[in-house]
Parts: C-alpha cells; sequence; structure tokens
C-alpha cells in the first residue's frame, strides 16, 4: 500500500505521469470539465471534500512552479484568496490571476480535473507541474 499522503489511484496516477509544464486543474463543485479532459470526482456532497484538504494533499505529491488562479477571487472570496498566496509561496511557485472565463478555457489543457465538493466562490487553481532538480 502507499504509504505517501495521496492514497487516491486516479490522482495518483495523473500527479505520476506528469512532466514539467504539465498542468492539474482542483476545481469546486461548479467548476464545468472540459469534454476530453480526465474528471476525477471527488464531490460527495456540497463542502466534502473541502478545496483546502485536497490541495494540500496534492501539494504532498506533486511539485509546482506556478498556480494559476481566478482574479474575481478578491473580490469574491478574499480569505482563500489570502490562503493561497501564502500557500503558493510556501511552495516557492508563482500565483498568477487570471479571469475566470480564461482559467476555464486553461482547465481544457489540463491532464486532469479534479473536482471537489467545494461551495465558495471560485475555489479553482490549475497548478503547473516543475521539477524537483
Amino acid at each position: 500500500m502507499k504509504r505517501t499522503t495521496c492514497i487516491n489511484s486516479e490522482i495518483s496516477r495523473v500527479i505520476a505521469r506528469m512532466g514539467h509544464f504539465d498542468t492539474l486543474t482542483v476545481g469546486d463543485a461548479g467548476l464545468p470539465v472540459p469534454d476530453g479532459v480526465t474528471r476525477i470526482d471527488l464531490a460527495v456532497k456540497p463542502g466534502l471534500p473541502q478545496f483546502i484538504d485536497v490541495l494540500e494533499t496534492i501539494l504532498t505529491e506533486l511539485e509546482i512552479q506556478k498556480a494559476t488562479i481566478a482574479a474575481e477571487m478578491a473580490q469574491s472570496n478574499p480569505e482563500l484568496l489570502t490562503y493561497m498566496e501564502e500557500r503558493i509561496a510556501r511552495e516557492g511557485a508563482r500565483l498568477v490571476m487570471v479571469p475566470h472565463e480564461e482559467l476555464k478555457r486553461m482547465s481544457k489543457e489540463s491532464r486532469a480535473v479534479v473536482r471537489t465538493g467545494e461551495c465558495r466562490a471560485y475555489a479553482n487553481v490549475i497548478l503547473e507541474s516543475g521539477v524537483v532538480f
């Protein structure tokens, strides 16, 4: 059995196959998953699992160099923005803000979209894989 934090086989498989510059999207319950992109649906009920819990688990497995969020988060979900700024800085990665419509367009290029049960506004991020060397 796997010893690291993430025990979800689908998430682990996607992360193991990612290379430099590949992306993985973690989204709230309402983020549309583009056709052709792998959907990893973790949502059980509103609020379960929470976006932050899923993101924290993924960050134990994935080396990132950039995280992209919706600019609308600043107005609609400032507490989450503060968390994202601090958390992504701890990873040594850049945090980029784009309009929400652009983020949805960008998710089409992701290896997968992980859907959480989060129902807070704009709780979405696109994680860009870095390298460990």
